[in-house]
């Protein structure tokens, strides 16, 4: 079972945005269809700083594949799309600007990654979060390809965090966590996708949501697995994505309520049904605001 990797001071390659956009352009290499289309939903009340981290690191691809970059910039008023998008654009990658993208009953996250699914160029799809780094691009992203091309209708990695308060309530959080996730995966057999890090068959993903089978990145792998073909898996610490734990807070009395929360939430959302948002009962997600220092604010809806 492996549990380790996450490091509240992980580093990580310095941000290079300096001839980003060329070295983008280049893994586009031109108009044809590239191997791989990269789709990052980018909430805009918080994750604009974030992006271009991820994108340093993508931008550090050096592998045999051609890949797109498409970025769902969401989460801000019609009237006022947020002037980064302009600088996103800059650097190379392509953006949609979708002021909302949130659907009754399904995870905001999930909701703002179809829009970028629909518009991408290639059948491999891969999926990050705009607060996740890649240490290592090329071992992961050819991993995905050659999963998706050799037969996987899904694909997904190890997850650890980095950039979180560093109290003992929190790692043993992380733990409990991590332990859950291979339970599922190993002993049930149960696919853990999760939204910072997994890649799927972009035709089969647009018919499954259309079919209303999915909601949550959550229900993505075992409905997947139930219908379309084997999800495979990776442990290998080069595949390692690190997504932030800017929203946990310590306190030992969280630890109890959010996982008796989870249990609930995955027995409800796990089964494989039609009508998926229907069971999830997210309609009254708050919106996700972060303040200055990227640490998570409440706002109204």
């Amino acid at each position: 079972m492996r549990v380790g990797y996450d490091s509240p001071t992980m580093t990580f390659a310095p941000v290079a945005l300096d001839g980003l956009a060329g070295r983008l352009e280049a893994l586009r290499n031109g108009a044809g269809v590239p191997a791989a289309s990269v789709v990052v939903p980018v909430n805009a009340r918080g994750d604009l700083r974030n992006v271009p981290r991820l994108l340093s690191d993508i931008g550090r691809y050096d592998g045999s594949n051609t890949l797109e970059v498409i970025l769902v910039v969401n989460n801000f008023q019609e009237d006022s799309p947020p002037p980064e998008i302009k600088l996103l654009e800059s650097l190379g990658a392509t953006v949609l600007a979708v002021p909302n993208a949130r659907k009754p009953g399904e995870a905001p996250g999930f909701s703002a990654r179809i829009p970028g699914v629909r518009a991408a160029a290639s059948e491999q799809v891969v999926l990050f979060d705009a607060d996740c780094r890649v240490p290592h691009a090329a071992p992961l992203i050819d991993w995905y390809v050659a999963r998706l091309q050799g037969g996987a209708s899904a694909a997904y990695t190890h997850v650890a965090y980095y950039d979180f308060t560093d109290a003992v309530s929190i790692h043993a959080r992380f733990a409990v966590h991590h332990a859950t996730r291979w339970f599922k995966r190993t002993v049930l057999g149960v696919p853990t996708t999760r939204g910072s890090n997994y890649a799927v068959r972009r035709s089969a993903m647009l018919d499954l949501y259309d079919r209303g089978l999915l909601a949550d990145e959550m229900n993505v792998g075992p409905a997947f697995k139930r219908f379309v073909g084997p999800v495979a898996y990776s442990g290998d610490p080069r595949h390692t994505v690190y997504t932030s734990g800017r929203m946990f807070r310590p306190g030992w009395r969280r630890i109890a309520p959010y996982f008796l929360y989870r249990l609930r939430y995955n027995l409800r959302v796990l089964p494989v049904h039609g009508n998926a948002a229907a069971r999830t009962g997210r309609e009254r997600d708050p919106v996700r605001e972060y303040d200055a220092n990227n640490r998570p604010i409440r706002s109204p809806r």
